[in-house]
């Protein structure tokens, strides 16, 4: 199986380094790029072709949000899941009226993100790897 090329977008070079370092745990994941804007993730889309792009909300110029309604606009148009320290109903409502694909919690990143990776880009039963060497059986839904 290809592993799972993933783009992953915020204005936090901390978050970002431990995003890579925790994802990169998963032999299924690839991490292709990284982005510190919603403009410059729409040019690393065209050029890198994630399966599936990790967006921030809240970053300076153009918003996660802008970021992926212009995301979705295309054609060809990878998987999106919005993160947020800002957990509400309105952003998770403004999320899905983006056309974001999941939503997660950035409290919640760690347990998380695995499973929504797998039900997005895998979804036929799955034995998904976690972090500590547990497995935990997913059926997509």
């Amino acid at each position: 199986m290809t592993a799972f090329r993933i783009l992953l977008v915020d204005n936090s070079p901390d978050f970002l380094r431990s995003a890579a370092r925790f994802l990169n745990d998963d032999s299924q994941v690839l991490i292709v790029g990284q982005a510190e804007s919603g403009h410059d993730a729409l040019n690393q889309i065209a050029q890198l072709h994630p399966d599936l792009v990790l967006m921030d909300i809240s970053m300076p110029h153009m918003n996660g949000l802008e970021a992926t309604r212009l995301i979705k606009a295309r054609t060809d148009a990878p998987r999106v899941v919005v993160l947020t320290n800002y957990d509400t109903v309105d952003y998770r409502a403004a999320a899905t009226a983006a056309g974001a694909d999941g939503f997660i919690a950035k409290s919640e990143f760690s347990t998380q993100i695995f499973p929504m990776i797998y039900e997005l880009l895998d979804p036929v039963m799955t034995t998904l790897p976690t972090p500590g060497g547990c497995k935990v059986t997913h059926t997509a839904r």
